[in-house]
């Protein structure tokens, strides 16, 4: 029975755990850009991918939502803040459709499985980065309007970025799931 109580209280402990470095890792990965054309790159999608991967969906949604959470808290987590605000108005903005498909997308690549064979692997992560669009776009025009540009303000000037981040996922997925399996 002492046993049992140990591995349950190391489970949930190693589980906390793998959700703050989660949010860690999201955190930094907004903070951090990487020169691109024709704008700066985050690693923040391929980091909410790469935990609905890597965590399952389970640790992986706790993950991408604690970091909502620390956002809206009024944590300087999000890639532009505090220069453009922090808290409930920030997470409010422009980008909240983007930030709410993180969760989407998150839950979906936890699906792609050891079996799947690289194009499929490509396909999921492809329909689950898209999942973040759909929904920051959605959100962009109804905030801004829909006689703006919508597509050419909020998508288009990121997709190169993202076909190298959903590439360069799909390329280490295997080997992710291999580890996966060990731990």
């Amino acid at each position: 029975m002492e046993l049992t109580k140990n591995i349950s209280q190391t489970r949930v402990i190693k589980s906390l755990l793998a959700i703050i470095l989660g949010s860690l890792a999201l955190t930094i990965s907004a903070k951090i850009k990487i020169p691109f054309y024709p704008v700066p790159m985050t690693m923040q999608t391929f980091v909410v991918l790469f935990l609905g991967v890597s965590l399952g969906y389970k640790i992986g949604l706790a993950s991408v939502g604690l970091y909502l959470l620390e956002g809206i808290a009024g944590l300087p987590v999000f890639s532009n803040s505090p220069e453009k605000g922090v808290g409930l108005i920030y997470f409010t903005g422009p980008t909240m459709g983007y930030l709410i498909g993180f969760l989407t997308a998150s839950y979906l690549t936890s699906k792609i499985n050891s079996k799947d064979n690289f194009l499929l692997v490509l396909a999921k992560l492809t329909i689950a980065t898209s999942t973040i669009y759909l929904l920051g776009l959605l959100w962009l025009g109804t905030l801004i309007g829909w006689d703006k540009p919508i597509f050419a303000l909020g998508a288009k000037p990121f997709l190169l970025a993202e076909i190298f981040k959903i590439i360069l996922l799909a390329l280490l997925t295997k080997k992710i799931l291999k580890i996966k399996s060990f731990i």
